[in-house]
Parts: structure tokens; C-alpha cells; sequence
């Protein structure tokens, strides 16, 4: 990616420019490395937050996200409530995990996976 002065602003060509993006991440230096991807790419982060009682709680009380990046494991405890509640939503996630994709109960398997450290490039998950 080019380096950008601050002035310079987000791409215009960003997926993630204008969108408000949920990051769940309980490893605190993944979480800001993320927040600071995606807000150099234009978007509104919400969180990140590091458990799955926050992420919930975030998803009840603010506006829906376009999307969200979820950690797997989150202080011992698995993501699959959130990933759930969001399916409900009908909102796009990836899982960011450094677990093998058998890890992921079967329900899960049709969702991206993400490899930590997660890189914005990597990911596509906007429709079209």
C-alpha cells in the first residue's frame, strides 16, 4: 500500500471508504493495527472490542455495521454468538484467526476465514 500523508485522505476507491465496519479482537495490538487500517481506507470503526458480551451489547444498542472482522477466540470464550446474531442481521463477517478451518463447526463453513495478522487487501467481502 503507498504511503499517505494525513491530508491526503482514503482512496476513492476504497471498499470500506463510508462503511462502518465492527472489529472484534480481544489482542489489543491486532485491534489497533486493524482500527488503523481501516480508518486510513475511510471507514468508521466500531470498537474494536475484546469480548463476545461487548460485541453483542455493541450490536443491540448502535446502528448495524456493513460488516464486521471477528476474532474466533476472545478471552477463552468462542465468537459463533456474534457470528450468529449477525447472520440474523444480515450482516457480512470474516472470521480473522490464526485456527485451522477444521476448527470451525460446520455451521460456520460457507463464512471467510482471514488469517491473523489480517491485511485489508485480503479481504473481499463486498458484493459486486
Amino acid at each position: 500500500m503507498p504511503d499517505r500523508t494525513p491530508s491526503s485522505g482514503p482512496p476513492a476507491t476504497s471498499p470500506f471508504r463510508g462503511r462502518r465496519v465492527l472489529v472484534v479482537e480481544d489482542e489489543y495490538m491486532l485491534a489497533e493495527d486493524l482500527r488503523d487500517q481501516l480508518e486510513r481506507e475511510g471507514a468508521e470503526v466500531l470498537g474494536p472490542v475484546p469480548t463476545v458480551a461487548e460485541a453483542l451489547e455493541l450490536l443491540r444498542r448502535e446502528r448495524a455495521p456493513d460488516m464486521a472482522i471477528l476474532d474466533i477466540n476472545l478471552q477463552g470464550e468462542m465468537a459463533w454468538p456474534i457470528a450468529d446474531l449477525l447472520r440474523e442481521m444480515g450482516i457480512p463477517f470474516v472470521f480473522a484467526t490464526g485456527y485451522d478451518l477444521r476448527a470451525i463447526p460446520p455451521a460456520y463453513a460457507g463464512v471467510a476465514r482471514a488469517e491473523k495478522p489480517v491485511t485489508l487487501r485480503h479481504l473481499n467481502l463486498w458484493p459486486g
